[in-house]
């Protein structure tokens, strides 16, 4: 990103921009109070997910007419993107780029395994048994210490995992009731893959107490890993590491895995110039047309004609994944949904202890959720 600013900066005498850098941990609370006090920045990076409670606060700016004198043409972008920044049809912010969740390899151990082709892709059968057979072949040939599929014990990437074999199921995908008041996930498609999941953890196709699953895997000590693409551009820097990446398996009815969304926002600042609000609209135009720097960090671009360039033709891996992009499955667009997703989390770590079955973890979280959905 600096080195995007710095080129802009290069490239636009008339417009300088002047980067802000801030944790994530407490980032969306500083930027919540920066915009109540009047000190917002004039460009701001916001999560789609997180979106729904700055447009609902009326924290950020309805763009559609500042990209309409800007000459933004939003069919440029990747659909999915434009819809997860739109609210009843009015553009919020403008998609930087797609990162899903992806499936890493370990080249060395599928080929010991036998499950890996003359193109160095993953052999593996669609459905529930076959890859559970792809990761029990795996265990068989790799030595006892190294994990076939690693996935953390704790925090949200079993959700990730979830949601998205959720939405690859037929009629899966609901979070809430058509109108939005109550949660609905205590359903045959949700159990069916939750159930899933549990019997990877309780088979120890996903070893216990993995605290760090990407460390894992970097070092060397695991055949598989599913996270999301901002591990390619870590993953890389190693030499030592003979890994492969591809889109999130299709175990179910179609493609689909977890996503969210780098966009870029203007917080309401209503004495805003005119000419200012235009200068950060092409700011924001630029970087997205930019992405293919963007993308070193292993996202997937926005613009779509970017995926054409050799600026990104030359990057090794994203190519594997990027038209994944277009089958990706976003959070609902709930202002409270942070503080859902974090029921659920604390259900899952529970059944994954073996405290609780998978339908007393959906059973738990509607429960929970609804509560806080009547208040």
């Amino acid at each position: 990103m600096t080195e995007m600013v710095d080129q802009f900066n290069q490239e636009h005498e008339d417009i300088q921009v002047v980067q802000m850098n801030s944790r994530l941990d407490d980032y969306y609370s500083r930027l919540r109070t920066a915009i109540l006090s009047g000190n917002a920045p004039d460009v701001a990076i916001i999560h789609a997910s997180s979106l729904p409670q700055f447009v609902q606060n009326g924290y950020i700016e309805d763009l559609s007419g500042p990209a309409k004198i800007a000459g933004l043409d939003w069919k440029v972008y990747n659909q999915a993107g434009v819809k997860a920044v739109s609210f009843q049809g009015k553009p919020y912010a403008v998609p930087l780029d797609t990162h899903m969740l992806v499936m890493y390899y370990n080249k060395t151990f599928l080929q010991q395994a036998g499950v890996l082709d003359a193109e160095g892709k993953p052999v593996l059968q669609g459905g529930e048994a076959g890859f559970t057979h792809f990761l029990q072949q795996i265990r068989q040939a790799v030595p006892s210490g190294i994990a076939p599929l690693a996935q953390p014990s704790t925090r949200i990437d079993a959700v990730w995992l979830w949601w998205s074999l959720y939405n690859q199921l037929q009629g899966g995908g609901k979070f809430y009731n058509a109108d939005g008041t109550k949660a609905v996930l205590n359903n045959p498609a949700a159990r069916k893959a939750l159930n899933y999941i549990e019997g990877l953890y309780k088979s120890k196709l996903i070893p216990p107490n993995i605290p760090d699953a990407f460390k894992l895997f970097n070092e060397g000590k695991a055949a598989v890993l599913i996270s999301g693409v901002w591990a390619t551009g870590a993953l890389e820097k190693n030499a030592s590491l003979h890994f492969g990446v591809v889109p999130l398996p299709t175990i179910y009815d179609k493609p689909a895995a977890w996503a969210d969304s780098h966009t870029l926002a203007i917080p309401s600042q209503h004495d805003m110039p005119k000419k200012k609000r235009e200068a950060a609209i092409v700011f924001m135009k630029w970087l997205a047309e930019h992405g293919a720097k963007w993308a070193e960090a292993g996202h997937v671009p926005s613009v779509l004609a970017v995926m054409d360039t050799e600026a990104f033709k030359s990057l090794n891996y994203r190519s594997e994944y990027a038209a994944a992009a277009n089958s990706v499955a976003f959070w609902p667009k709930q202002t409270k949904q942070h503080s859902f997703i974090e029921i659920i989390i604390r259900q899952f770590e529970r059944m994954i202890y073996g405290q609780q079955t998978p339908e007393q973890v959906l059973e738990a979280a509607d429960k929970q959720i609804n509560l806080e959905l009547s208040k």
